[in-house]
């Protein structure tokens, strides 16, 4: 069959009959375009008013030209919307775009739906379509495309698909899939598709960017060296985490996870960190009292929460974590530094995976797709410390994976543990029991460590880990034995006062000085003879008392991020004076 034979005809629509001439440009363009002699046949459009549309049908698919004066106007804007002008520049721009602007004679591919359900519609009649692109259907309902075969494309949708109907029309729109960023975005909550849901003010983007991007090269990153502080003392003395770094948080439901996440956002206040909350599959009720506590401590001055709740379509769950890591770009190649939260990825592979089983994919290990790893891979490797050259931004960031029965072995947490840098595990039974945060401290890593770490910091923790690796271990021996020791029952209670120093309650964030002050005297044995149990109520009074007694020391360590010999022999001497005479006294 030629390609003659394929082309049936060419329909002109347009309000008023073509002239001669004007039908025979139209005559020699399909000449020229398709090598062969095309009838073509006019029909009467009077909801053309200028301009006209051209539709050629070849082979069952239909090529449309619109040459009407809405679909110019469109053209324009999508040049304009290219160069992603600001609100202060646009006037000018949009002079000088017309000046030199020239309408395109565009092809549009129109396709045909031939099923829809479940979030999911089946098109043909689009063979160059692209991975990721959007697509538009009759309805106004937007799409993107996500599995390719040869005779059909299967692509997921945005919104509700109960307005698309099996043969109805879709067109390609030539764009990839993305969001609007901007400096606007800092303190609003906005959906999957960076649509405000705050019931404020419109947001005024900056540029327009694609959800998917090459992760930053080799080249293009330096190692990472920056304390990024969480105001967690378990965590910045035995786990630390620095700005480009991917430490997961992973642990069963209801260990703290999320409030871990919190309160790390809550300690970047007036340090300069954006920070980024991405909650995938929460209930609306949950990321609700996640916004509300963010505001109470001021926390969202510079923090965005973009949420696709439970009840949102799978492809808006999935598509979430992406549009949180683009915006988190944005403002990382300009030189900021970021923090964003993944909360959780557990549930976004499982959205990926309905739509993968809905695309016909083939099932692997759990009913995961081949491609799950992939799925987050390429999603935490954007996170980066880029490099002096590139403006040395970063992105530091924080998935939560949630485990069941504390099996950390399953196919998602294993996967997700081989891309991160570390490690945060929450164990259900320490968080029972009283400790936490619930951290288990021999399953939890940084594979960063003391590089993240501020001089301070590391003078101050000494040999905290192995002390209370130590204790651990006699604490499991001794439930087997009988009478214990003077020096035993030394060891053991000095143990459990450091588990108890290390519980802070929900929001309780402590200063960089706070925890040396802490770390110094509770590893000098300034706490060996306060009771466990008293160890909470020792530490804040600990702390009250350097605020009036030494303030100086804490001026000295914010300000030199350093704890020289002198300066600790003084926090423990101080420290020994408090227990000696102010806690003595008041027991």
């Amino acid at each position: 069959m030629t390609e003659k034979d394929l082309i049936t005809r060419a329909l002109l629509f347009c309000a008023d009959p073509p002239s001669e001439r004007h039908k025979r440009q139209i005559i020699d363009f399909l000449k020229d375009k398709y090598q062969s002699d095309i009838p073509l046949v006019w029909v009467e459009d009077k909801s053309i008013k200028n301009g006209f549309r051209l539709e050629v049908e070849k082979d069952g698919q239909k090529s449309v030209y619109d040459w009407s004066l809405e679909a110019r106007l469109n053209q324009l804007k999508e040049d304009l919307r290219r160069l992603s002008p600001s609100v202060d520049n646009i006037i000018p721009l949009i002079k000088e775009t017309i000046r030199n602007w020239t309408p395109k004679a565009m092809e549009q591919e129109i396709g045909t739906v031939l099923t829809v359900g479940d979030g999911i519609a089946t098109v043909k009649g689009l063979p160059n379509a692209s991975y990721q692109e959007i697509l538009l259907f009759s309805s106004g309902i937007r799409g993107m495309v996500q599995e390719l075969k040869n005779d059909e494309v299967g692509c997921i949708l945005f919104d509700d698909g109960s307005s698309i109907a099996a043969g109805s029309p879709v067109k390609r729109t030539g764009r990839t899939a993305g969001i609007p960023v901007g400096r606007d975005f800092i303190g609003r909550v906005v959906d999957a598709l960076g649509n405000p849901i705050d019931k404020e003010e419109p947001i005024t983007a900056d540029e327009y960017r694609s959800l998917e991007s090459p992760a930053p090269s080799i080249t293009d990153r330096k190692p990472v060296y920056r304390p990024m502080e969480t105001g967690i003392l378990a965590i910045d003395s035995m786990f630390p985490i620095g700005h480009g770094q991917r430490e997961l948080i992973i642990g069963d439901r209801q260990t703290g996870k999320t409030s871990l996440a919190v309160d790390t956002i809550l300690n970047q206040k007036g340090k300069d960190v954006i920070c980024i909350y991405v909650a995938i599959g929460q209930k609306a009720s949950t990321v609700a009292q996640t916004v509300h506590t963010l505001r109470r401590f001021g926390a969202m001055e510079y923090t965005t929460v973009i949420s696709a709740s439970a009840s949102d379509p799978a492809p808006l769950q999935y598509i979430a974590p992406y549009s949180g890591c683009t915006l988190g770009e944005y403002f990382m190649n300009k030189g900021r530094s970021v923090l964003i939260i993944y909360d959780d990825l557990t549930k976004h592979a499982v959205a990926y995976r309905s739509l993968s089983l809905l695309l016909e994919r083939s099932p692997g290990r759990e009913a995961y797709p081949g491609d799950i790893f992939f799925l987050h891979s390429r999603l935490l490797e954007r996170s980066a410390q880029l490099s002096d050259e590139k403006g040395g931004g970063s992105m530091t960031a924080l998935p939560i994976v949630e485990t069941k029965a504390g099996d950390i072995s399953a196919y998602i947490p294993t996967n997700i543990i081989s891309i991160t840098d570390g490690q945060i595990y929450l164990e259900k039974d320490l968080f029972f029991s009283g400790q936490r945060p619930a951290i288990n401290i021999g399953l939890s890593v940084s594979r960063v460590g003391s590089n993240a770490q501020t001089k301070a910091m590391k003078a101050a923790v000494g040999s905290l880990r192995l002390d209370l690796a130590q204790f651990q271990e006699m604490e499991v021996f001794m439930q087997f034995a009988g009478d214990l020791d003077e020096m035993t029952q030394k060891q053991l209670s000095y143990g459990q006062g450091l588990m108890y120093l290390l519980r802070q309650e929900k929001h309780e964030i402590l200063t960089l000085y706070e925890q040396v002050i802490l770390l110094t005297a509770a590893l000098n044995r300034v706490m060996q003879d306060v009771s466990p149990e008293d160890v909470p109520d020792f530490k804040h009074g600990l702390l009250e008392y350097f605020e009036k007694q030494a303030s100086y020391i804490s001026r000295e360590i914010e300000k030199t991020r350093e704890l020289k010999p002198e300066l600790k022999e003084e926090i423990v001497n101080i420290a020994r004076k408090y227990a000696n005479t102010v806690w003595h006294k008041a027991r």
